[in-house]
């Protein structure tokens, strides 16, 4: 799943760009943390470029399985390590959102409605497209509240729906390039919503309905959980295996070679310590063995 942005879009957006939490013009069902940081301004409306979009996967966890393929090789990390309290967090008690055994999580917090997830996006998929099996890439959409909850909603709805896939895409060109969605901060009806999901096969009235369903509402509940848990206020973020959130950077792919770091760390944390040799022997030992 790739948003195909201009050169220069990508450039005025990527510098430490993101998306906080902006307050809920009415009550939202779903908690959300408290940003602490004021709301970035709208970028500039990218445009599409066309071309094949990347595959991947849904699974019934609200994940989206990577489409990096088994046989990567994993590949050591590039510059600096990372500085922890500089560019990443801690997450004290972190657990992974959809753990699984041998893997490392890698978590990408997104909105629809944020100008620099659309612009993260690509670089992301590339990103994505080249790690080996053992990592785990999990897309979660955001419930931060108020015009944020609805496309949050959109999304878990269309992978239940099995539309995830194609549609992912095209609701990053609508709201960012023909705003032919809902624009914020007008908070989007689950009807008006559903009437772009036509295209795809899917029913108004029933992909309307999946919005509020119970399923909906517990990948919510869930996800703005996690994102409690983890001190995630903005987006685009990363949280490697629920214990760092990426921090730092000057880039997206700053942070996303920070993420490389991350990543490295678990794998090492992981890997089963090497047996250790027996101690040789001394001449007393072996007298005393004998006695």
């Amino acid at each position: 799943m790739t948003v195909r942005l201009l050169p220069f879009v990508l450039a005025a957006s990527m510098f430490l760009g993101a998306c906080a939490q902006q307050e809920s013009a009415e009550p939202s069902s779903v908690p959300a943390p408290a940003a602490s940081e004021a709301a970035a301004p709208t970028a500039a409306v990218p445009e599409a470029v066309d071309g094949p979009a990347a595959s991947g996967t849904a699974s019934p966890s609200g994940a989206t399985a990577p489409a990096a393929p088994n046989n990567n090789p994993v590949v050591p990390p590039e510059g600096p390590a990372p500085v922890a309290g500089t560019d990443y967090a801690e997450i004290t008690g972190g657990q992974p959102f959809a753990p699984a055994m041998g893997k490392i999580e890698v978590v990408e917090v997104f909105g629809y409605t944020c100008p620099h997830c659309a612009a993260f996006e690509p670089i992301f998929e590339a990103w994505k497209s080249r790690q080996p099996a053992d990592v785990k890439v999990v897309a979660l959409a955001a419930p931060f509240g108020g015009y944020w909850e609805p496309y949050a909603r959109a999304y878990y709805a269309a992978e239940s729906l099995g539309v995830l896939e194609q549609s992912h895409d095209d609701v990053f060109r609508a709201v960012h390039v023909e705003r032919s969605m809902p624009q914020p901060p007008k908070v989007a009806s689950n009807d008006e919503i559903a009437a772009f999901y036509v295209k795809y096969g899917v029913d108004a009235d029933k992909f309307a309905s999946t919005m509020s369903s119970f399923g909906v509402n517990g990948k919510l509940k869930r996800a703005a959980q996690f994102l409690t848990r983890s001190g995630v206020q903005s987006t685009p973020d990363l949280v490697v295996n629920g214990k760092y959130r990426v921090t730092g950077g000057q880039s997206f792919e700053d942070r996303l070679r920070i993420a490389d770091h991350l990543v490295a760390m678990e794998r090492a944390a992981m890997a089963p310590a090497d047996t250790a040799e027996p101690a040789e022997s001394s001449p007393a030992d072996d007298t005393a063995a004998a006695e």
